[in-house]
């Protein structure tokens, strides 16, 4: 039986990957900063465990008492919205550190037992705006750009070993807490310049008749990325993610 480590699993796609996961008869180890146990079905598989991903002591703590992992998926990360103009460094230090910096530190302390054991499959979820440029989110994007860039190279290093690494690039959903999230990390919204790009923007956020990304969609491009040897680099998850990743191509 296979294990998979699963981080940001509270809500959104994190959670919907653990079941999709636990469905499919493999031992999940469900992470989350503040951890539940009543948003997953009981299961012997199943494991949750603490972890915040910007702590180095929770890193460790955590990949340790997951024991033999087969499968990592780095999801956890949060939204961040602003006029480039406007983000407070700091701001922008806060979201690289979850969404780059958090996915690289527990993708490093997990790679030497796969290199070792010559197996092993890394996820990283980012996002579909990394494939195109929208107004509002120049350091999110950066920060999951970031990600994109690392594991392009990493894959490279780490083929010999026979271990992969795959990025699933979600689209615009309703299903998760991006929105709510980011509302703490929104800045300069109410700028006088910046006021009437801001409105067009929102009003776009807030269309559900556009094609939209499922968590299940998701969930099933990780489980792909996972078990398929011979998925592409870039899987895009979503019917509005799919639109965009054939534009570019």
């Amino acid at each position: 039986m296979q294990t998979v480590l699963i981080t940001g699993c509270s809500s959104g796609f994190g959670l919907e990957i653990a079941r999709y996961f636990l469905a499919r008869d493999w031992r999940v180890v469900a992470t989350m900063r503040t951890p539940r146990d009543d948003v997953l079905p009981p299961s012997e598989r199943l494991r949750v465990l603490a972890l915040d991903v910007t702590k180095p002591e929770s890193i460790r703590a955590a990949v340790s008492a997951a024991g033999p992992t087969d499968v990592l998926v780095n999801n956890a990360g949060f939204g961040a919205a602003s006029p480039a103009e406007l983000v407070p460094i700091e701001a922008v230090r806060e979201v690289f550190e979850t969404n780059t910096f958090g996915t690289i530190a527990v993708t490093q302390a997990v790679l030497p037992q796969f290199r070792k054991r010559k197996a092993g499959v890394v996820v990283n979820v980012t996002s579909s705006v990394t494939l195109k440029a929208l107004p509002l989110l120049g350091a999110y994007r950066a920060s999951k750009a970031a990600v994109n860039a690392f594991t392009e190279s990493m894959a490279l290093e780490l083929e010999p070993f026979g271990v992969r690494a795959r990025l699933v690039l979600p689209g615009r959903s309703l299903e998760t807490r991006f929105g709510e999230n980011a509302r703490a990390h929104i800045h300069g919204f109410d700028n006088e310049a910046y006021a009437g790009l801001v409105k067009g923007v929102l009003a776009r956020l807030e269309d559900t008749a556009s094609p939209l990304t499922q968590a299940q969609d998701v969930a099933e491009a990780v489980w792909r990325a996972a078990t398929d040897p011979s998925t592409p680099m870039h899987i895009p998850a979503g019917a509005d993610a799919k639109a965009w990743a054939a534009e570019v191509n």
